[in-house]
């Protein structure tokens, strides 16, 4: 993944590549280099052979033998079942031209290696070619180096934060002028292109030190998203104009899609977390830079969420009720009523407007504070289930089972200093697999919930299965929670949620920072932007990380 051009290499040598707000472009095989491999971020280079990504412009350089014709893309997307021209294809002693109606690309052809570049449009693609050889290696390499963040620690962390700011930093995307078009969320969360609240707030933790103008870029096209009343979607559409034209007919064309995205520039429409989201996010720019700018700029916005929750809570004895639906990160699970995991974010958000808001409106920040205090009050009686917190309570019924989500409450100081620890000392012993004798696949990971769900009517498709998706897989975003509320305490027992995913990755060729996995079942995207955190807190933490656990 970068800015614009994205793809995957396959061990049989199938490239397929991609266009950030475009769409597919078309796959060709390329002879595997010979080993030994080393892999870096958008690199590999073997004994001969090799691929690099440029980051200037979208281009890419295959060191090896082509062994086929480009196939040109039938369609930007899966999905779309448009009819669209075959693709134009021109080629000249040493360079093919392919010509879709949504995006171009080029192969050119010097010695035993070819440039490939692609663009939006003509000045696009003239940009890419015009990028040599060792100006695309130079970049590759400057930017594997931009993602050494760690030096001096041992290969495993180092690598795991190498590849870490590498998901951070790649899922920067591009518009075809060089502008920012929002955070990717992963490689297989591209068409239609769009940026997600949730997704977004966790790789930005790793961006604030070392990409803060990207942060407030987020924030602002994130803002674009919220309705007037504080309810925002999962995400916001960035697509081109092409790509956009196409989703918005799908959307019309069938009414399950139009039903969960309501309007033609949000991705699934109403989720529960996504406003508590951005308000952290205001906060944590202004935390890091010092800088209030954001804030200043979305009062208006942070006002309307704040007064959207603060109704919730008030009806719900100082906790903001969830309806029954799918809709917050767990959306393969209809929770409801007080979740644990949507708690810890209010607590959070309310503290936020009650902290930001002492200057910009000192009345709604008194509310703040006052609904801040009743959360805190009101969170023991519903959720503590006796050594940590329920995933859910509602109508006196709950789901007591133990998650990592639900250490949003310690993240964010909604409960107390005795209960936060007694919820850590819980997940290492049950949801660390190497203390965990009662789920069947020994030492793999850090299970984000334990046992697996008990009412089959709250869960629907992956989430059905035990140990699946949200009901028990290995989140990397998950352990970088767990491991950072064990550093910020002076805990010993971070380094195996920190790490562990990242071993078992390794030791199954995943060369990037997955989405999930559990042993069963196949993993989720590659380059996931949010598996960034481990690195993220790694760094964070960079003394106590690098004086071992």
């Amino acid at each position: 993944m970068a800015p614009r051009l994205q793809g995957l290499w396959r061990a049989d040598g199938r490239l397929s590549l991609a266009l950030w707000g475009s769409g597919d472009l078309g796959r060709l095989r390329v002879a595997p280099p010979a080993g030994p491999l080393t892999y870096g971020p958008n690199m590999v280079e073997g004994r001969r052979g090799g691929l690099w990504a440029a980051q200037e412009a979208p281009a890419l350089l295959v060191a090896g033998r082509i062994e086929s014709r480009f196939a040109p893309a039938r369609r930007p997307a899966s999905w779309d079942d448009a009819a669209y021209p075959p693709a134009r294809v021109e080629t000249q002693p040493g360079l093919t031209l392919v010509e879709l109606p949504w995006g171009r690309l080029a192969l050119r052809a010097q010695g035993e290696e070819t440039v490939i570049a692609a663009g939006a449009d003509e000045a696009e693609l003239a940009r890419a070619l015009a990028l040599n050889p060792a100006e695309i290696r130079r970049q590759a390499r400057a930017h594997a180096a931009a993602c050494d963040g760690l030096e001096g620690a041992d290969p495993l962390l180092r690598s795991l934060v190498r590849q870490g700011l590498h998901a951070a930093l790649s899922s920067i995307r591009h518009a075809p002028d060089g502008g920012f078009a929002g955070l990717a969320a992963g490689l297989a969360y591209s068409a239609p292109a769009r940026t997600y609240f949730r997704d977004g707030y966790w790789t930005l933790q790793a961006l604030l030190p070392l990409r803060p103008e990207v942060v407030e870029a987020e924030i602002d096209l994130l803002a674009a998203g919220v309705r007037p009343d504080g309810e925002a979607p999962s995400g916001v559409i960035v697509s081109g104009p092409a790509q956009s034209a196409a989703w918005e007919a799908l959307r019309r064309a069938r009414p399950q899609v139009g039903r969960d995205s309501r309007r033609a520039n949000e991705w699934w429409s109403d989720h529960f977390d996504s406003p508590l989201f951005f308000i952290l996010a205001v906060d944590d720019l202004a935390r890091v830079t010092g800088r209030t700018a954001a804030a200043s700029r979305h009062w208006g916005i942070i006002a309307a969420i704040f007064r959207r929750y603060q109704a919730l809570a008030r009806s719900g004895g100082g906790l903001p009720l969830k309806p029954r639906h799918d809709r917050d990160w767990a959306d393969n699970v209809y929770r409801a009523g007080a979740v644990a995991y949507d708690v810890g974010l209010w607590v959070g958000a309310a503290d936020t407007v009650a902290r930001l808001g002492a200057t910009l409106e000192p009345a709604l920040a008194a509310e703040a504070r006052q609904a801040a205090a009743q959360a805190r009050a009101a969170v023991h009686a519903a959720l503590w289930a006796g050594a940590w917190y329920a995933d859910y309570s509602r109508d006196g019924a709950a789901e007591r089972h133990l998650t990592l989500d639900s250490l949003t409450l310690l993240r964010w100081n909604a409960v107390s200093e005795t209960r936060a620890r007694a919820v850590l000392a819980a997940a290492a012993r049950r949801l660390e697999t190497r203390a965990n004798t009662d789920q069947p696949w020994g030492d793999w990971g850090v299970m984000c919930a334990f046992p697996p769900y008990g009412v089959r009517a709250d869960l629907r498709a992956k989430s059905a299965f035990g140990f699946r998706y949200h009901n028990g897989a290995d989140w990397p975003w998950l352990d970088g929670l767990y491991a950072g509320e064990r550093l910020r305490r002076g805990l010993a027992g971070w380094r195996y949620p920190l790490t562990r995913w990242w071993e078992t990755s390794l030791r199954n060729g995943w060369a990037g920072a997955v989405e999930y996995f559990s042993p069963p079942y196949a993993p989720g995207s590659p380059l996931q932007g949010w598996s960034s955190l481990p690195a993220a807190v790694a760094v964070a933490h960079r003394d106590r990380v690098l004086a071992g656990d």
